[in-house]
């Protein structure tokens, strides 16, 4: 009677020892399926990006076959990727919003304090305190409303009108950036700011 208890006893343990082996190769097997699940996610995602490019620009994204989040040249910010355009000629809304989209991207919708501060950090004064940077934001039949079509709800206006009146929007460099958009006229020359999704999101 004796050996038959320790002979039980021996079964019951091994089977515990199996058993716990099974759940913990189960809590493996669930990880490795989450962790795929992840990166299908994120691949699918990236490619959906690549698919909005008529002719994807590989080596601004991968210089050296290493992709990166964006393009060379633009900056990254919370999953999103900006162009300063600094150069010469300037343009107008118009003309800003459409070199914008001929790089898949649009000019700068801001979501909050957060973006607006970042953008206010990158941005330089230049020629006199009237001129700035276009951003994605224009009046429609009374509304300011922003290139993704919702309203604008911050309204980070400037407090005195430094421009002539205009239903475009411009960041003012070297403002406090809770007051620094001033509308202006499209047939005003300015800098400009894009925007576009990253390639590679953070893990």
């Amino acid at each position: 009677m004796c050996f038959l208890s320790l002979t039980v006893g021996v079964i019951m343990t091994k089977q515990k020892a199996n058993l716990s082996e099974l759940m913990e190769g189960m809590r493996v097997l669930e990880n490795k399926t989450a962790k795929l699940s992840r990166d299908r996610h994120d691949l699918n995602y990236t490619l959906g990006v690549i698919l909005n490019f008529s002719s994807f620009p590989v080596t601004e994204y991968c210089p050296d076959k290493k992709c990166q989040p964006c393009r060379s040249d633009w900056i990254l910010f919370q999953e999103k990727c900006y162009l300063f355009y600094e150069e010469d000629p300037w343009k107008t809304w118009e003309e800003s919003r459409k070199y914008c989209r001929s790089k898949t991207a649009d000019l700068v919708v801001i979501n909050g304090l957060q973006e607006q501060e970042f953008i206010s950090n990158h941005t330089n004064s230049y020629y006199d305190d009237s001129h700035g940077y276009w951003i994605g934001l224009y009046e429609k039949n009374g509304t300011w409303v922003w290139v993704d079509g919702r309203n604008d709800t911050l309204r980070f206006w400037i407090d005195r009108q430094l421009g002539t009146s205009g239903i475009y929007a411009l960041m003012i460099p070297g403002s406090d950036p809770t007051h620094s958009w001033d509308p202006a006229d499209d047939m005003f020359l300015n800098k400009f700011i894009c925007e576009s999704e990253v390639l590679i999101r953070s893990k």
